[in-house]
């Protein structure tokens, strides 16, 4: 892993609160509804995919996660102006308008998507990374995954048989404490998700998901072990999310007090601060930084809303390869 230097603080920072701003943006605009459907915030969390970037090889390594997936594609380098318009469900978006926030896909990037099933990403994750080891391929694979997926039978048969074939794989459980709306404690009769690894022998542990530095040096030790062909890892980072589960999400099931006490750890505060202590950038550049980031959501808010939806024949070229189909009576 590279070093942790003083521009990677800044890269973090700049990221982080680049995600942070965009999601705001986004949660602002669906109460306009411009945005439709569900809308899944990433606030908060926002240290794991910091961390986790910083020990990939971005030009090989992958990830696939749920559908609090909006922020991991741009981290992985797709172009955020994209990523907002698939939201608007513009034609200019990663899929066309098609996916939606809940299916954010970027090929390119090697980011294999935003799943609405709950835990459905789990055995796709080890899929990819089964691939990749098929043809020799020297990538690892991240698959992301909350606390409420981790209660899906699919994670025994995925973590079964990812230990039995040594894929290149590294489980992550971004354990935000309450899943859709239920606290872990009341889910199972133990609090520590990384446990569940250890009835297959896979080496697992937890992580500090609100600091950066902690998360890339637990990912570094996964990766480098599963392209060493050590095979697979699970990590539960125990992390925070600020919003509701989604946007209709009312958060009966904890205090506006819980959030206050978590947001004195907040990841991009963390990162300023020692930015600030260390003398990296002063107040003057932090202010030149949040100016950048407002600047450059503003880019992508424009973007959506000046792209065009796409035309209705568009549905018939997505779905039906064939030209003359013979089951669709006219098309508009």
């Amino acid at each position: 892993m590279q070093k942790i230097t003083k521009e990677v603080y800044l890269k973090w920072y700049e990221d982080m609160l680049f995600w942070r701003k965009f999601e705001d943006k986004l949660a602002a605009v669906y109460i306009q509804q411009k945005v439709r459907g569900f809308l899944h915030l990433y606030n908060g969390q926002e240290a794991v995919l910091a961390g986790a970037l910083h020990a990939m090889d971005l030009t090989k390594d992958k990830m696939i996660t749920a559908y609090r997936n909006h922020v991991q594609p741009i981290g992985m380098g797709e172009d955020p102006k994209r990523v907002m318009a698939e939201l608007y469900g513009k034609v200019t978006g990663t899929s066309k308008g098609m996916g939606g926030s809940m299916h954010i896909f970027s090929k390119e990037h090697r980011f294999y998507g935003g799943h609405g099933i709950v835990g459905g990403q789990i055995p796709l994750g080890a899929g990819i990374a089964f691939g990749d080891k098929y043809h020799g391929k020297d990538a690892v694979t991240l698959c992301c995954f909350g606390d409420g997926a981790a209660r899906q039978g699919s994670l025994h048969e995925t973590f079964n048989l990812a230990m039995l074939w040594n894929l290149p794989v590294v489980f992550v459980c971004e354990n935000n404490g309450y899943a859709m709306g239920t606290s872990v404690e009341r889910t199972a009769n133990h609090d520590d998700i990384w446990k569940l690894g250890l009835g297959y022998e896979m080496p697992s542990a937890p992580v500090d998901g609100m600091n950066p530095v902690k998360v890339a040096e637990a990912f570094d030790e996964a990766i480098q072990r599963a392209r060493k062909g050590g095979g697979p890892t699970f990590l539960e980072l125990k992390t925070y999310r600020y919003r509701g589960h989604s946007m209709s999400d009312a958060q009966h099931y904890r205090t506006k007090d819980e959030v206050e006490e978590y947001k004195k750890i907040d990841p991009i505060t963390q990162v300023k601060d020692v930015i600030l202590e260390k003398k990296y950038a002063s107040e003057e550049d932090i202010k030149e930084i949040d100016k950048r980031v407002k600047a450059k959501v503003a880019e992508c808010e424009k973007f959506a809303e000046e792209s065009p939806f796409p035309e209705v024949q568009q549905l018939y070229d997505m779905v039906y390869e064939q030209e003359d189909y013979p089951f669709i009576p006219h098309k508009l």
